[in-house]
């Protein structure tokens, strides 16, 4: 094996095993920045000793082992925390012992625990959401400053700015590595869910730049997702976001044009959706109905996108249960853009005129000044009541106001296309 093929099989276990490794880690040193140095350590020791004495045939072990070697080394320097120092040296004795079993084997009683740990820190509210973002894909997707920048259009000094300030603001705030428990283990919750499908919905509208999705963020956070339903089976909206995330991520194919221009939903070639995607997102959605989270937000917007899925053509899909559906949506979680997708879906259902309705209601309240899908909305339907000149400007005023070039070629097409006839739908889902 090359140097450069040792080179890549690193990554590849870095990507794997890093969450584990720095979890493990911060579980024993109560701090995640010191437990992302010592893991990072150990990867610059794999790097320099790898291509010399080739990969060990258990190498999340090895790595593991440096790391806490390391950790060792550090609380000697400090010359504190005696106790932690003979806990850190009994455990790595341990750890050893059992480099030549498998790894997941060896660390199987305490790894869930540490993972789940290591996901609700990263997510924890005390964190702006940028630095919850940003934490948790270099923690737990092993990404390095650098992708996590260019995934968001962002400078690199940007977000290591970021990390650093999540790091210090966790240490500060004196946060425990812990599962959180009872009445605060739903806030934290819904803080751990919004962090994941905020990274999914950049990958699938990409807010900015050239590129109308990012696969990458879309697959990061399905996995990211998965592994989550694993560690907190039992919790419904965990499964109804793994649903949500399964069945849009089915689509992903038939979305994007082979130059890479937008193709909005009810013109997709469904034959390109990923019926594999959408079996297990339907399994997902069943598991958390089972659990009693039928009305969870994520299962209501999962129950949606699958009246899309089940629709074998865009005319069978079943309208009136995706108003129905939206309307429980607003109950739990009252939104003017919940409400915007309500009115999509009543115009369809009703027609045009009842979905301009609730449309002109949501520009009079002034909630969503600014957000570029309202006058694409209001464009569409009135382009459908023949108001041509009227959608002109609405498409003309919605692509003024995104910052995706894609989707702004895509509404500018569309105000040059009011001067002739026919219709063109508007959900991008």
């Amino acid at each position: 094996m090359t140097a450069t093929d040792t080179h890549r099989a690193i990554e590849a276990v870095w990507r794997i095993e890093s969450a584990r490794i720095i979890a493990g880690l911060a579980r024993m040193v109560r701090d995640v920045g010191l437990a992302e140095e010592l893991a990072q350590d150990a990867l610059v020791a794999a790097l320099q000793q790898w291509p010399e004495s080739g990969i060990p045939d258990n190498p999340g072990a090895w790595l593991m082992a440096a790391a806490k070697h390391r950790a060792i080394d550090h609380f000697r320097r400090n010359k504190r925390l005696e106790r932690k120092h003979e806990e850190l040296g009994r455990e790595l004795q341990a750890q050893q012992e059992l480099a030549v079993a498998d790894f997941d084997a060896a660390l199987d009683d305490t790894v869930g625990d540490d993972l789940l740990r290591l996901i609700f820190i990263s997510c924890h509210p005390v964190l702006s959401t940028e630095g919850r973002v940003a934490l948790t894909l270099r923690l737990l997707g092993g990404l390095t400053t650098d992708e996590i920048a260019r995934a968001f259009l962002a400078t690199e000094p940007t977000v290591a700015q970021r990390i650093v300030r999540a790091k210090r603001t966790l240490a500060e705030a004196g946060v425990p590595f812990e599962v959180p428990r009872g009445a605060e283990l739903a806030a934290r919750l819904s803080s751990v869910l919004e962090v994941i499908y905020l990274i999914f919905n950049e990958g699938y509208s990409a807010t900015a730049g050239d590129d109308w999705m990012r696969p990458g963020l879309c697959e990061e956070a399905l996995r990211l997702g998965r592994i989550l339903a694993e560690l907190a089976p039992k919790e419904p909206e965990v499964h109804g976001l793994v649903a949500l995330m399964e069945i849009q991520s089915s689509r992903a194919r038939a979305r994007v044009s082979s130059s890479g221009e937008p193709i909005l939903l009810l013109v997709q070639n469904r034959a390109e959706w990923d019926q594999l995607l959408i079996r297990r997102g339907l399994a997902a959605l069943e598991r958390a109905e089972k659990l009693g989270g039928a009305r969870g937000p994520y299962a209501l917007q999962a129950a949606i996108t699958a009246c899309h899925a089940r629709a074998v053509t865009a005319e069978e899909t079943d309208w009136a249960r995706i108003v129905s559906l939206y309307g429980a949506l607003a109950e739990v979680m009252p939104s003017p853009i919940v409400e915007l997708n309500r009115a999509v879906a009543v115009g369809m259902a009703s027609g045009p005129a009842a979905g301009l309705e609730l449309v002109d209601t949501l520009v009079r309240e002034g909630a969503l000044d600014g957000y570029h899908l309202l006058p694409s909305v209001r464009g569409d339907l009135l382009k459908k009541l023949g108001r041509l000149e009227e959608a002109r400007g609405e498409f003309a005023r919605a692509a003024a106001l995104t910052r995706n070039s894609r989707e702004r070629e895509l509404l500018l097409e569309r105000a040059r296309g009011c001067a002739g006839s026919g219709s063109q739908l508007t959900s991008a889902s």
